[in-house]
C-alpha cells in the first residue's frame, strides 16, 4: 500500500510524464491520416509486385514511406480485425470474433482514434472504420458497428452498390449465367455507369478531401475506409477498360492441392462450392483488379487534397487493409482463411523526415496504436498489446517480434521467418499445418505430418498455448 507521500510523489511524476507527453506532441504537431481499405491483398497493388493491376497513387505512399513485406492481420474478416486494431487488444482478448464493436468489451478505455481525441486532435471518421456491413450498410448508409465515442465527427457514404446501373453479372452460383445481379456477400461484377462520385468510395474521397481543408488549422485525426475492392466488385466503366478478363492469369492449381490440408483448413468460399468455372474465374479477378484502381483513384484525391492544404510534411500516413483476399490460390476465394493470401496485408506508414524504405520484419496491424501514439508524443498505455514498430522506420533491419499472431473462428495462426503453422482448434483436435516458407512460399505442401518436423510441430503447439496464455492475460473485466 502506498503511503500518502509516496503516492503525492507517483502522482507527480506521472502527471509530469503526461505533461512532457502532451508537449512533445505539440512540439511535433503530427495530424494522422489513417487510410484503410476493405478486402485488399498486398498481392494486387503494384508497389508489391503486381504487374497487371497498377496503383499509383498508393505506389507514390510507398515511395516516400516504409512498406511492410510482412504485415499480418489479427483477424481474417473485418470485424475481429477492425475491433482489434482500433482497441489495442487481440480478438481472443476482447471477445471480439464476429461484427460487433469491440466496446463492450473495453468499457471506458480508449479505443485507437479515442486517445488522440482526448489528447486534443480533432478526430472524423469517413465510412468504413469501425465494422459496417458491405454492401447493406452501405446501401441504407448506416452506422454499422461504430463507435461513437470515438469521434468529433463521423460521416457515411451510402452508394447504389450491386443495383448501381450499368452492366452487371453474378459469377458465384450461376453456371448457367442465368442468375440476375444479386446483393448479399456475394461475387457480382458491376461495369457501372456514371463517375467517381456515384459511388460510395467517390464520395468518402470528397469528404475526406473537404475535413482536410476545414480542419487544416488543427491537429487531427482522420480515418478514411474505402469499402472496395470489397464485393460486389462495382467501379464506373472506364476502371475495367484495363482488365478485359480474357487476359486474365489465375493462379496456378496444384492437382490434390487440398489432400493435406485439413478439412478446417479448406476456405468457406471456393472455385467449387462456388460453382465457378474458369471464365468466371477471371471475370472475378477482372472486377477485383477494376475496384482496386478505382479505390486507388480514390486514395490519390485524398492525397492531393493533403498536399494543397500544406499539411503534405505535417501528416503521418498510414495506408493498409483490414484483412487480405484470395484471388484464386488453392481455389480459395474471399478471406477467412489463414493461409497468407488471407493473413498477410499491405501496410505502408510514411511520416515526414523519415527516409523511404522497405522493412521485412515481422508486424502485426496491432502495433499501429502504440507507434502512431509514440511518434505524435503521446504516452503509449501499457495496457496495449501491440508493440511500438516506431525504429524500424529508421532502421528497417531492428525487429520487435519474432513471430506474428493471427486467428480466425476455427483455429490460429503463427507466422515465423521460416515457419507459418496453422492450428485448428486450441487443442489442435481439428489437425495442423505447418509450411517451410523459404521452400515453399506458396504453401502447397503440408508437412505437419512429416515425421521429421514433429518436434517443430511440437515446439509450435507448446509455442500457442503460451502465446493464447499471454492473449488472455490483459486488463479487461478489471476497470
Amino acid at each position: 500500500m502506498l503511503t500518502r507521500p509516496l503516492l503525492a510523489v507517483v502522482c507527480l511524476v506521472l502527471g509530469s510524464q503526461c505533461g512532457q507527453a502532451d508537449e512533445r506532441a505539440k512540439q511535433h504537431g503530427y495530424n494522422v491520416l489513417f487510410i484503410i481499405s476493405d478486402d485488399l491483398t498486398a498481392t494486387a497493388l503494384s508497389c508489391y509486385g503486381n504487374k497487371v493491376c497498377q496503383t499509383p497513387s498508393i505506389d507514390r505512399i510507398a515511395a516516400r514511406g516504409t512498406r511492410f513485406t510482412r504485415a499480418y492481420c489479427q483477424g481474417t474478416y473485418c470485424g475481429p480485425s477492425r475491433a482489434s486494431l482500433l482497441s489495442g487488444y487481440y480478438p481472443h482478448a476482447t471477445g471480439v470474433l464476429g461484427y460487433v464493436s469491440p466496446r463492450k468489451a473495453i468499457g471506458n478505455r480508449a479505443t485507437w482514434p479515442q486517445y488522440f481525441k482526448d489528447a486534443g486532435y480533432h478526430t472524423a471518421r469517413v465510412s468504413k472504420i469501425f465494422h459496417m456491413g458491405v454492401p447493406g450498410g452501405i446501401e441504407k448508409g448506416s452506422h454499422g458497428a461504430d463507435d461513437p465515442v470515438s469521434w468529433t465527427e463521423r460521416f457515411n457514404s451510402k452508394g447504389p452498390e450491386w443495383r448501381a446501373p450499368g452492366i452487371g453479372e453474378t459469377l458465384e452460383g450461376n453456371p448457367n449465367g442465368t442468375r440476375p445481379v444479386v446483393g448479399g456477400n456475394t461475387f457480382v461484377v458491376v461495369e457501372a455507369d456514371g463517375d467517381d462520385l456515384v459511388h460510395s468510395d467517390g464520395k468518402t474521397a470528397a469528404r475526406a478531401c473537404k475535413l482536410i481543408e476545414q480542419h487544416k488549422d488543427k491537429r487531427f485525426f482522420l480515418g478514411v475506409g474505402f469499402v472496395r475492392p470489397h464485393v460486389p466488385f462495382v467501379a464506373p466503366k472506364p476502371y475495367y477498360m484495363p482488365f478485359p478478363f480474357t487476359q486474365m492469369r489465375l493462379p496456378k492449381k496444384i492437382i490434390g492441392d487440398w489432400d493435406d490440408i485439413p478439412r478446417a483448413g479448406i476456405n468457406y468460399k471456393t472455385s467449387k462450392n462456388m460453382k465457378m468455372d474458369v471464365v468466371r474465374q477471371k471475370k472475378a479477378v477482372a472486377g477485383y483488379y477494376a475496384s482496386v484502381a478505382y479505390m486507388d483513384a480514390q486514395v490519390g484525391k485524398v492525397m492531393a487534397a493533403l498536399k494543397r492544404s500544406g499539411l503534405d510534411e505535417k501528416t503521418i500516413v498510414i495506408f493498409t487493409s483490414d484483412h487480405g483476399y484470395h484471388l484464386g490460390e488453392h481455389d480459395f476465394w474471399a478471406k477467412v482463411s489463414l493461409h497468407e493470401e488471407s493473413a498477410r496485408v499491405p501496410l505502408i506508414v510514411r511520416v515526414p523526415g523519415k527516409k523511404p524504405a522497405l522493412c521485412h520484419s515481422l508486424v502485426e496491424l496491432l502495433d499501429l496504436y502504440p507507434t502512431v501514439a509514440s511518434l505524435c508524443g503521446l504516452t503509449v498505455p501499457s495496457r496495449l498489446q501491440g508493440k511500438d514498430i516506431g525504429r524500424m522506420l529508421d532502421d528497417p533491419s531492428h525487429t520487435v517480434r519474432d513471430a506474428a499472431f493471427c486467428v480466425n473462428r476455427r483455429g490460429f495462426l503463427l507466422r515465423e521467418d521460416r515457419w507459418a503453422y496453422i492450428q485448428y482448434g486450441e487443442r489442435a483436435q481439428n489437425g495442423v499445418e505447418l509450411f517451410d516458407m523459404v521452400k515453399d512460399p506458396r504453401q502447397y505442401t503440408n508437412i505437419a505430418g512429416v515425421p521429421m518436423y514433429k518436434p517443430v510441430v511440437a515446439r509450435f503447439k507448446a509455442r500457442l498455448a503460451a502465446k493464447m496464455q499471454a492473449v488472455r492475460d490483459n486488463d479487461l473485466g478489471r476497470q
